[in-house]
This record gives C-alpha cells, structure tokens and sequence, in this order.
C-alpha cells in the first residue's frame, strides 16, 4: 500500500475469534479507492482460500484526530 499515492499509515489488527481488522490512511478518497482495489485482489487472488468470508469494505472521511 505504501506506493499508492496519497499513502499514510496502514494497522492491522487481531480482534480475536478469528477476526482481523484493518485500517488504512490515505490523504484523498482516490487513494484510499486505489487501496481497496489492490487489496480486494490480493485477498482474492493469495487469501481467499484461508478466508471464511469476505472483506467488508467501509470509506469515509476523518473528522477528528487527537
């Protein structure tokens, strides 16, 4: 993801019970609309098999950080 224009921070996060979850930072939607294109192939194309269900995919704007 770094080489997507716009690229900030990523996390990944173990929540437990098999759940992972992941947070991307971009600094426009276009970049952030390029992540979730490349990661939706990779998962599809490397994870898929491992995966029970597929990514839910949620965009949206930050408004507030500390």
């Amino acid at each position: 993801m770094r080489q997507v224009p716009g690229f900030v921070a990523f996390y990944w996060i173990d929540a437990g019970n098999g759940v992972v979850v992941s947070t991307s930072v971009f600094q426009d939607r276009a970049g952030a609309e390029e992540s979730n294109l490349r990661a939706s192939n990779f998962i599809r194309d490397s994870l898929g098999a491992y995966l029970p269900h597929p990514p839910e995919i949620t965009a949206g704007e930050v408004l507030v950080t500390a």
